[in-house]
């Protein structure tokens, strides 16, 4: 029983450690949600001042987005990485690839807690009332009194107007709600977008098969270690990744030829009679080229 126990934990831990990235973005995202409810419940207090109403209900959308953002960037360890690479060597042996990849792994990090920060804030729709209601106009309001203006509009956020303007406050605050949801929507969308087409282009130009990732991670994790008791002598490791190197004694790497012959997208096929069920198959097996032999044929499914 305590053995099954142990081995239950271990699986669980290997697999939030595999989602260590996914895992530290929702919390963060679920504490940015709970900050800024409790910003608006706390600390958010509209001006219903004509001209402040603006800068205040900007403000508070995007002053905490940036600090959050900034937060981000110093907390990631690539930051000053990349810092103490340019300080040292410059730029000069930054190849473009690398580099745009570099900053899009500590940009894309640094922006979950702004961008969850932003869709809450405009999802809830005080700030956006607070800072465009003294921009609505009048003469979109059927039968607004035409003695009242700019500065009574400013007041709706903070429902102080007469008794006969309540209807109309009710009119505009539904109205720029509808909007700061809309753009709150339009904005999730927008990052599941780019979300998707970052995760297509990473796998794209990655040379590894998703199927192959844990253990490329493992074998790179190994020679890092190597690597390092190389240089110093001596690598100091937690008890599982000494486990890791005495259990996977690693002593070189794979050429790219081998690693371009294990990956990418595989069609069933059969040589001399015996089924190749993916490209590492057909390279444990020996077989060459990527169409079928005269003795075999493909079929038409992909392999899973």
């Amino acid at each position: 029983m305590a053995a099954l126990v142990a081995e239950n934990f271990r699986f669980l831990s290997l697999f939030f450690k595999s989602k260590d990235v996914m895992i530290f973005n929702g919390l963060v995202a679920l504490g940015t949600v709970g900050s800024e409810e409790l910003f608006s419940v706390v600390a958010f207090n509209c001006p219903c001042s004509p001209a402040r109403n603006y800068i205040y209900g900007l403000a508070a959308i995007g002053v905490p987005a940036l600090a959050l953002f900034l937060i981000g960037v110093i907390w990631n360890n690539h930051t000053w990485n990349l810092v103490a690479e340019c300080h040292k060597r410059g730029t000069k042996n930054f190849s473009a690839a690398a580099t745009f990849l570099l900053f899009g792994s500590i940009m894309g990090r640094a922006a979950v807690a702004p961008v969850t920060w932003s869709v809450i804030s405009l999802l809830r729709g005080e700030a956006y009332i607070c800072a465009l209601s003294e921009f609505v106009r009048p003469s979109s309001l059927d039968k607004f009194p035409a003695e009242y203006g700019a500065e009574m509009l400013a007041r709706f956020p903070c429902r102080d107007e007469p008794a006969n303007l309540t209807r109309f406050r009710e009119e505009v605050t539904r109205r720029l709600r509808y909007e700061s949801q809309l753009f709150g929507w339009l904005l999730i969308g927008i990052v599941a977008v780019l979300i998707f087409l970052t995760k297509c282009l990473k796998h794209c130009c990655s040379p590894l098969s998703y199927r192959f990732r844990r253990t490329a991670e493992v074998h790179s994790r190994i020679l890092a270690a190597n690597n390092v008791k190389q240089f110093f002598g001596f690598v100091a490791l937690d008890k599982e990744e000494k486990e890791l190197v005495q259990e996977f004694p690693v002593e070189g790497v794979q050429p790219s030829p081998q690693w371009n012959a294990i990956t990418g997208v595989y069609i069933y096929r059969e040589n001399k009679g015996f089924p190749l069920y993916s490209r590492l198959h057909k390279w444990a097996k020996g077989v060459e080229g990527n169409g079928p032999s005269p003795e075999g044929h493909e079929m038409l499914f992909l392999a899973s």
